[in-house]
């Protein structure tokens, strides 16, 4: 075993340089055929959620349903488990059920030896570290396999068995705050979808299903044309760097998720902007995306945004004053707009939604107190859904960071 370095951050009291450990000496295999054609359940491993049930991973279990089982690996308690063609992709799972499980006979199935904490190496597989020697020494031609001997080649670098402890756990409890977190976003996520849902209109209805208390007048059907003074197509102008002031969103730069202008990798447009003035955005503009998979991706400007231009792929509506811009912009949020963009922009080629096909686009309308009534409300949901994202990509960064600097 030769010495290694330490990793950049340790925690205290441990101060032992780490060793490099060969795989073959700190693992087996302990996958045995389930000869007897035992009824364990059957499953697949991911590289987002591990061992996962096979009647959840397939429609039906897929082909691995009609499947002979005795060829089948049996998974007991504390194994690892992987796809030699996945395991490029992260497709490692780590199994600490009390009952046996079975896995397809394409899998590597390995358990570790006393001195080896599973829940470090667990994380340790997670880390970048643990791809370059999958890159290393992975085989085949167009599909590229890594086998258990291929491990058995690698070296596992090992500090003392307490800090594998102590690390294992650290992650562990970083993995628990991040679900604990995702949980809460994708909970505000269903809570916005079904309020979308139910503070619209739908299937020719002039009322929706809820509403504040003092609003009772029927909605009453516009075209978003009649709601918009303009619709303008966007700059045709490459991007370059940030010159730290003007910005360019282009279609890429709308999260598909919560359609916020992404504040990172900002760029600029690289033409004279004393004559683009055009192309500036204010406040309350909406933004469509005209053309390709992105169609109708919408986003609403924000003063807080800074100044911004916007692309050529992307069309404006400037909606008028005695509208409100922001309970046109959720609008194009409702399953409604959703299937208005799927049957319109079909093309022979590539799908498009152009501005007079846009200006077209039928929406339900209050009275303007309701229309107020009802922004405040969905974007100040849309604000603690941006907040807890935030929250999470923080959290998953400190995790991608500590990968690098807690391991060697």
């Amino acid at each position: 075993m030769e010495n290694n370095k330490t990793p950049s951050i340790r925690f205290k009291g441990f101060t032992d340089p780490w060793e490099q450990r060969k795989f073959t000496d700190i693992t087996f295999l302990s996958g045995e055929k389930n000869k007897d054609n035992l009824p364990y359940e059957s499953y697949s491993v991911t590289n987002e959620n591990g061992f996962v049930l096979q009647n959840e991973q397939f429609e039906n279990g897929g082909t691995m349903a009609t499947a002979d089982k005795k060829m089948y690996y049996i998974v007991s308690k504390n194994s690892f488990a992987y796809n030699p063609a996945r395991i490029n992709v992260g497709s490692i799972g780590y199994y600490d059920g009390q009952e046996n499980v079975i896995v397809s006979s394409l899998y590597e199935v390995f358990k570790t030896s006393e001195d080896i904490d599973d829940r470090y190496l667990w994380h340790w597989f997670k880390s970048n570290n643990f791809k370059k020697l999958i890159e290393q020494y992975q085989e085949g031609g167009v599909r590229l396999y890594f086998y258990y001997d291929k491990l058995c080649m690698c070296s596992l670098p090992t500090p003392s068995i307490q800090e594998q402890i102590k690390i294992g756990r650290y992650f562990d409890n970083l993995d628990n705050l991040i679900t604990l977190h995702q949980r809460k976003y994708n909970k505000l996520l269903n809570v916005k979808k079904s309020m979308l849902e139910k503070m619209f209109p739908k299937n020719g209805s002039n009322i929706p299903e809820i509403r504040f208390k003092g609003f009772t007048d029927p909605w009453e059907q516009r075209k978003l044309g009649e709601l918009s003074s303009s619709f303008e197509y966007g700059l045709n102008a490459a991007a370059k760097e940030y010159d730290g002031e003007n910005k360019y969103i282009r279609i890429t730069d709308i999260d598909d998720e919560s359609r916020e202008f992404k504040q990172e990798d900002i760029t600029s447009p690289d033409t004279d902007l004393s004559s683009a003035e055009n192309y500036k955005l204010s406040e309350g503009d909406i933004l469509f995306a005209r053309t390709g998979a992105s169609v109708g991706k919408s986003y609403i400007y924000k003063a807080s945004d800074g100044l911004v231009y916007y692309a050529g792929f992307l069309i404006r509506a400037r909606i008028k004053p005695e509208y409100n811009s922001e309970f046109v912009f959720q609008n194009t949020l409702t399953g409604n707009y959703e299937k208005f963009i799927k049957v319109t922009s079909m093309r022979s080629g590539q799908p498009g939604v152009n501005a007079q096909e846009y200006s077209q686009y039928q929406i339900m309308m209050p009275s303007k107190p309701e229309q107020d009534k009802i922004s405040d409300c969905l974007r100040n949901l849309d604000n603690l859904i941006t907040l807890h994202q935030r929250e999470l990509e923080k959290l998953q960064n400190i995790k991608k960071s500590m990968l690098e600097k807690m391991f060697v």
